[in-house]
């Protein structure tokens, strides 16, 4: 069969890569072409369109880039045409998703959503787009399939990928040797993967580090991310080291981090890393966030948990002076204990392990009925 896959960002290259792999397994003579990554590339797709090229944040970037991505639309429409696929596979990504969803369907294709876009925390009526324009959706969070049976659309839980992601790394005992690093505790910095958010992230998270002389801060590259972009942070802090593509060897050997918000955040808690979770946007595009968005919290570890387990600071509280504390109660003392001891009921309620292989065999028994 042949499958079209779309996926617009790191992580979606990410967890794609993976659905690739298990969707040859079931189906030897699958044929993949998909919108992502390296990653993704790896796997075995034919690559239609990078990520990289697709990373617009905020809307002047939006409005400033409207030429371009409307015609990313017009060669996605024209390229799933030329393809002829037999389904097509979107991943997260929503707001170029959920408009490729309803013209797929107005073309007879059958449609399926892996990694649910996150309605429910800013624009839950979208989910009267994804009745009508996807035929089945899988979800990686334990409380989205409740949150669509109140819709009354039936989903299938799968689990998280990252568990599996996170089993299958590879441990790097000489990981400070090969990179120069002394045996200081590290404290991580993950600023995101767009150059306005990284810019942003780390003028707030490099402002402590002169604060914490007994640690070595280390940033972790995005893979879309040139080295030249993150030299001024480097040069102008002494402290400070940039390694590009080793985010999970880095979580690894951390005593700490400052994560910016988004699957960074899961990721860091299923390492077993105390973090401060950060959050910054322009005036105008958070204050339509803010009016809009749902949930209770940002982080997507206190969504899952229900609760306040990692600090969030987000916009005006994003200053120097808060960093630092909370910065300081988990690198050691009580709430650094409490943290870990909430990250082990974490790893319970994501389920078990085999997310991307339970998604391809559910996607391929499917297709064959």
């Amino acid at each position: 069969m042949k499958y079209y896959i779309i996926s617009g960002e790191a992580s979606g290259d990410l967890h794609g890569s993976n659905l690739v792999k298990a969707l040859k397994e079931e189906d030897s003579s699958a044929e993949l072409r998909a919108w992502g990554g390296d990653l993704m590339l790896a796997a075995g797709v034919v690559l239609a369109k990078h990520y990289k090229d697709l990373a617009f944040m905020g809307i002047g970037q939006v409005l400033k880039n409207l030429p371009t991505i409307l015609g990313n639309f017009k060669f996605c429409r024209q390229d799933i045409q030329a393809f002829a696929p037999d389904v097509l596979i979107l991943i997260d990504y929503s707001g170029f998703n959920l408009r490729i969803a309803k013209w797929a369907k107005t073309q007879g294709y059958t449609v399926f959503y892996y990694i649910s876009p996150q309605i429910w925390a800013t624009r839950e009526r979208r989910v009267k787009k994804i009745k009508l324009y996807v035929d089945k959706m899988f979800v990686i969070l334990p409380f989205e399939a409740d949150f669509y049976a109140k819709h009354d659309y039936p989903v299938e839980f799968v689990g998280h990928p990252l568990l599996d992601v996170i089993q299958a790394h590879q441990a790097t005992p000489h990981f400070r040797v090969e990179n120069n690093l002394s045996a200081t505790p590290i404290i991580a910095l993950l600023p995101g993967s767009r150059k306005q958010e990284i810019e942003s992230m780390l003028q707030a998270m490099l402002s402590i580090v002169a604060d914490f002389p007994d640690y070595q801060f280390v940033i972790a590259g995005a893979p879309s991310i040139s080295v030249d972009f993150y030299q001024p942070f480097v040069h102008s802090n002494p402290n400070v080291t940039l390694l590009q593509n080793q985010t999970y060897s880095l979580l690894e050997h951390s005593h700490a981090a400052l994560v910016t918000s988004g699957t960074a955040t899961l990721e860091t808690a299923l390492f077993k890393v105390p973090q401060v979770v950060c959050y910054k946007a322009g005036a105008l595009l958070y204050a339509i966030v803010k009016r809009i968005i749902k949930v209770p919290f940002i982080s997507i570890v206190n969504l899952i948990m229900e609760k306040k387990v990692v600090q969030e600071l987000i916009q005006h509280d994003l200053n120097t002076e808060q960093l630092k504390v909370e910065l300081q109660q988990i690198v050691a003392g009580p709430k650094r204990q409490e943290m870990l001891n909430n990250y082990l009921l974490l790893s319970q309620k994501l389920g078990h392990q085999g997310a991307s292989k339970k998604a391809a065999q559910s996607m391929v028994k499917h297709l064959r009925l």
